[in-house]
């Protein structure tokens, strides 16, 4: 997985540079589909803060690594006993048999100092933790992974969705003119008396209700810029130009190659980190039988102590000593035993939910392969569709302003032919957005 990490954040570090010389020269964020992508997942906030956590595992490793590593205390103490203490011994120690004679013990002052080393020689448990957090870390960097896949795919759903809503847009611009060219058409036919004065209504109604449409487009597709931005990681004012049209993207589509790629459920980012819990897991269980093994640990100390009556005139003495110390669980009241079985719980738990998101996988593979077939006939069929109705509404036009047609005949194919563009419009998002999908179930992303 690191392999695949690597590349993908060099790569997004000079295209995003890129982009940014772009934002300077032009004042404008001037992007790709891919650049968009790459630079969402060198500025994106989502995939910043997984790279923060992956520093955060790495950190907690070395943790972990240094409590098995030697360690070495230092300390030292100074004591000035304002009285020292005064105890009864029998007086046959001086002759007085039948007395107790009061005597103090000690020096005034009191000075120690020592160095500890110890050496943690056995734990099992902490070689096993040592183990979980190199995991861990493991994990982290497939989450990495994992959020820039999902930042990608969110980044090219905002990308799709600023095209189809331009692409609605140029339609009903298109559309507008049209029907104002024929509302005009009406008006004079009106005052001629080749038609009537509900013709010129219900075209200058259609007008205004395609206007409207436009208008609430145009609210949708600063929404689109506004979560592209967001993807992006850049400032709500800054102005985007997107460079790749919905037919460039389209054409650049090959099902065919794409159905036949094969899916390896083992090279997949969930099944991956849904494999490294479970791994986790197991180490947990060995880590809690672990836990009635000892614990040996080795130690060497060596000091100094000083004492007299005053702090400049003291008699040192050294010490040292050298040994082990080892720690052997006997009885726990069952506890032990009670954590051993909730592991093995676990860990039959995380065996289970892999095997479940494997058959996932599985499913979703083949449905998103035959929803790619699909998207793609709907496309081809859709776009069809749009030439036939835009010819009945041409027609249909001809046949109005010639006096063949009504009014209601004319809305109606003017219907139709805005309900193909958007049914075709609609096609072409839910190609790409499929085709995206399988892309990043297979790691094409």
């Amino acid at each position: 997985m690191r392999k695949k990490i690597i590349p993908s954040l060099i790569s997004a570090l000079v295209i995003s540079t890129g982009a940014v010389l772009a934002q300077q020269n032009n004042g404008v964020l001037e992007l790709t589909l891919r650049q968009a992508q790459d630079y969402a997942v060198a500025n994106n906030r989502a995939v910043i803060s997984a790279k923060l956590d992956v520093k955060a595992s790495r950190t907690a490793i070395w943790e972990t690594i240094s409590a098995a590593l030697p360690s070495i205390e230092g300390s030292a103490s100074f004591t000035d006993n304002l009285k020292l203490m005064t105890t009864l011994l029998p007086g046959e120690f001086f002759g007085k048999p039948g007395e107790k004679i009061p005597v103090t013990f000690g020096s005034k002052f009191n000075t120690g100092a020592s160095v500890q080393a110890s050496l943690l020689i056995f734990n099992a448990p902490l070689y096993l933790g040592i183990a979980t957090t190199k995991l861990a870390n493991k994990l982290s960097e497939q989450n990495l992974y994992k959020t820039e896949l999902d930042t990608r795919e969110s980044v090219s759903t905002a990308y799709f969705l600023i095209l189809v809503t331009e692409e609605s847009l140029r339609i009903l611009d298109g559309n507008i003119a049209n029907l104002n060219e024929t509302l005009n058409s009406t008006k004079a036919m009106y005052q001629v008396g080749m038609a009537e004065s509900t013709d010129v209504d219900q075209m200058a109604s259609n007008v205004t209700m395609t206007e409207n449409s436009r208008s609430s487009l145009l609210r949708s597709l600063e929404l689109n810029y506004n979560l592209l931005r967001f993807q992006l990681g850049v400032p709500a004012g800054t102005e985007i130009r997107l460079l790749e049209t919905l037919e460039g993207l389209t054409a650049g589509i090959n099902v065919d190659e794409i159905l036949g790629q094969e899916f390896n459920v083992e090279n997949n980012i969930d099944y991956q980190m849904i494999k490294g819990q479970e791994q986790i897991s197991a180490l947990a269980l060995k880590s809690q039988k672990a836990s009635t093994l000892p614990t040996l640990a080795g130690f060497y100390n060596i000091g100094t102590n000083g004492m007299g009556d005053k702090i400049s005139d003291q008699r040192w003495f050294d010490n040292s000593m050298t040994g082990l110390s080892l720690s052997v669980p006997i009885f726990a009241s069952g506890q032990r035993y009670a954590k051993i079985k909730q592991a093995e719980i676990n860990l039959e738990k995380a065996r289970n939910t892999k095997a479940m998101v494997s058959d996932q996988l599985l499913l979703q593979e083949k449905q998103l392969r035959y929803d790619l077939v699909n998207a793609n006939l709907q496309y081809l069929s859709q776009k069809e569709n749009v030439d036939v109705a835009q010819r009945v509404y041409k027609s249909t036009e001809n046949k109005y302003r010639q006096g063949m047609a009504s009014s209601l005949e004319l809305t109606q194919a003017n219907s139709q032919y805005l309900q193909a563009e958007n049914n075709y419009v609609t096609s072409l998002m839910n190609l790409l957005q499929t085709k995206v999908a399988l892309d990043k179930l297979l790691n094409n992303m």
